[in-house]
């Protein structure tokens, strides 16, 4: 049940905040823990990032003014506490759903949403842009605040924006690191050392401990006592962690300080405030804080379905395997029959399945963090080195790592497996999470090949014939979800597998991945409307196979079903390859517009795009008649001329 709100009923917009009391503001943000809790659990989403924010986000709206103060969030999952305080609390109960809340900031919903920030480390260069562009313009009294944190550090893009920003002194530019050490997973690399070296040294603690006991007996006041504290402390950072990374940067450093403690997190930002140019504000915070069951386990609670609101264990579902358990399983077994086979995740061990292959394999598993451009050039030194990995990863973070995945991988032609979770359409995350562009892209690449399975038979398949192909790059793509059961072929037919076959089609279907499942509905219906189809499936799908192309020219229509975009799509290379060949049979193209797609379920956004069974029925039966009706035109006319 929730407890009653008083203090969040009366906060509508940031400056209700400047009016509340100490013991106001912390009571203040155990109501929206209270809040994120019942409200997350029912819809599903990002709860541990936002239940570690709580306070760190209550004090940056207490001290600046959003939104004349930009404050931009990286990797936005971490949003939904100042989206509460920003007048939307009302509307928690749609989050991430078809018309709701978005699962990140929103330009559409606020105007204290500057940046639809969801793909990681791109805040601060957003934030010294648009510093730079106040700066110009005069409007020297505005602050830009960045939130990164949850790993985003790890993102070689923010140390480009960082290299940038230490050679602006007068940028007034306030970069809150929000340090949990982690991302999905317990964050990697150097720079979690460095940081986790301030962070976890018992003597930092001890020191800082015995002098806050001196200073409270000590005659000084105000800030002359906060003053005297960071002198301390400065001076013992260097000493237990020599040569600061920030402040051998030039850029003026805060911290740390606790990320929970409200009056600490304002200090610390109002002294940045004050400071007139770029300062890191460096807070510690706990993921899932305040929630038992997600400080406990923090990767599982980082994005989480719908949950039981007291226990925090997952509403009962069925025990269908999802692609990503399948493609677990299928990776295991492989690897104990190809020992030069090795794994790379960016910052998603357990979300992309390698968990299971890192616990069977120790040391055949290499997590990069949020760097999927290093992933893959790595990979493709692996590669060379001998080995064959496999860089497994959601559909829409390789669009960040395309230039590699060219020039690194495709231009050496390297034996690099790309294994691609969460592809076509996604569902609740939005437009920035839907797998759309992993066809028309990796397509560019030469010599690249890719494949859908539709089942697990051919995931299973498909895995072995990419980690024995080491002449190229091959790619693997599978959508969010549940694993359809396995749907057999019925026979071959030069090289393609047949699933509905018919002694004189008229209309060819080709379904790819899950969209032979729809294929095949698709048939059954045109059936019912005397119009025979013939249903194959190329499993790999680029590059074209040949005999596809052939198969075109045996039928008066041919139709492509693809859960990817339609422009630079299979359906769209098919119909080149068709050019080539001199064929001119006519082509409908089903799959998803070169649109931004909304949130939604899975099924709500392909019927809102048009990929049902019925749609696609509707649409073929339409323009098979067409075209029969053209055919017919010319002898109608010659029977009426005699």
């Amino acid at each position: 049940m929730m407890k009653d709100m008083a203090l969040l009923d009366q906060i509508h917009t940031p400056a209700d905040l400047k009016s509340l009391s100490k013991t106001e503001l912390d009571a203040l943000a155990a109501e929206i823990r209270q809040f994120l809790i019942t409200h997350v659990s029912r819809t599903g989403g990002h709860l541990g990032p936002n239940l570690g924010v709580v306070e760190l986000t209550i004090a940056i709206h207490r001290v600046f003014d959003s939104p004349r103060d930009p404050i931009i969030f990286d990797t936005g999952h971490q949003s939904y506490v100042h989206k509460i305080l920003t007048g939307r609390a009302d509307r928690f109960d749609t989050l991430r759903q078809q018309n709701g809340l978005s699962g990140y900031p929103s330009r559409a919903e606020s105007k204290h949403d500057w940046v639809e920030n969801s793909h990681a480390s791109a805040s601060l260069s957003w934030s010294e842009g648009l510093a730079k562009a106040l700066r110009l313009q005069g409007e020297t009294d505005r602050t830009v605040v960045a939130v990164i944190g949850d790993g985003a550090l790890t993102g070689g893009m923010a140390w480009e924006a960082l290299n940038n920003i230490a050679v602006e002194p007068g940028l007034r530019l306030v970069i809150v690191v929000n340090d949990n050490g982690r991302s999905y997973s317990p964050t990697v690399g150097g720079l979690t050392k460095q940081l986790s070296g301030l962070r976890t040294d018992p003597r930092y603690e001890q020191m800082m401990e015995l002098i806050g006991r001196t200073a409270r007996h000590t005659p000084l006041l105000g800030d002359t006592a906060h003053e005297f504290l960071a002198a301390v402390r400065s001076g013992l950072r260097d000493v237990l962690v020599p040569q600061s990374m920030f402040a051998d940067l030039g850029i003026k450093y805060i911290g740390p300080f606790d990320g929970h403690d409200i009056a600490a997190c304002v200090r610390a930002l109002r002294q940045a405030q004050r400071f007139g140019g770029p300062v890191i504000v460096h807070a510690i915070t706990r993921k899932g804080m305040g929630y038992f069951a997600a400080e406990a386990n923090a990767e599982r609670f980082h994005a989480i379905g719908r949950i039981d609101e007291v226990t925090g264990e997952p509403i009962a579902s069925d025990d269908q395997a999802t692609w990503t358990d399948a493609f677990a399983a299928d990776l295991v077994e492989i690897g104990a029959t190809h020992p030069k086979l090795v794994a790379l995740s960016a910052a998603m061990v357990a979300p992309t399945g390698l968990s299971r292959f890192a616990a069977a394999y120790p040391g055949r598993v290499f997590d990069v963090g949020i760097a999927e451009q290093h992933a893959v050039a790595s990979a493709a030194g692996l590669a060379t080195g001998g080995l064959h990995p496999i860089f497994a990863v959601y559909s829409t973070f390789l669009n960040r790592a395309f230039d590699q995945m060219l020039m690194d991988v495709g231009l050496h032609h390297l034996g690099v497996t790309f294994v691609l979770d969460r592809a076509g359409v996604t569902g609740p995350d939005g437009p920035s999470h839907h797998g759309a562009w992993d066809v028309p892209l990796a397509s560019l690449v030469p010599g690249m090949r890719i494949a859908e399975p539709r089942d697990r038979t051919r995931l299973h398949d498909c895995l072995l014939t990419a980690v024995d192909t080491d002449d190229g790059p091959t790619l693997i793509r599978y959508s969010k979800g549940k694993v359809p059961d396995d749907l057999p072929a019925v026979a071959t037919l030069d090289g393609l597998d047949v699933l509905v076959h018919h002694a004189h089609p008229q209309v060819l279907v080709v379904g790819c991945g899950d969209m032979a499942h729809v294929a095949c509905d698709v048939a059954r219906a045109l059936a019912a409307h005397s119009i025979d189809a013939l249903v194959v499936d190329p499993v790999w799908t680029i590059p074209v196979a040949p005999g596809l192309v052939r198969l075109t020219g045996t039928v008066r229509l041919v139709v492509v079903i693809e859960d990817n975009l339609i422009d630079g799509g299979v359906g769209s290379q098919l119909e080149l390859a068709m050019d080539h060949a001199g064929i001119e049979t006519p082509v409908r193209q089903f799959g998803l517009p070169t649109q931004f797609l909304a949130a939604g379920s899975r099924a709500q956004v392909l019927a809102h795009v048009g990929l049902t069974p019925k749609q696609i029925c509707l649409e073929v039966v339409n323009t098979y008649t067409h075209l029969r009706d053209e055919a017919a035109t010319p002898a109608d006319e010659a029977l009426s001329a005699r």
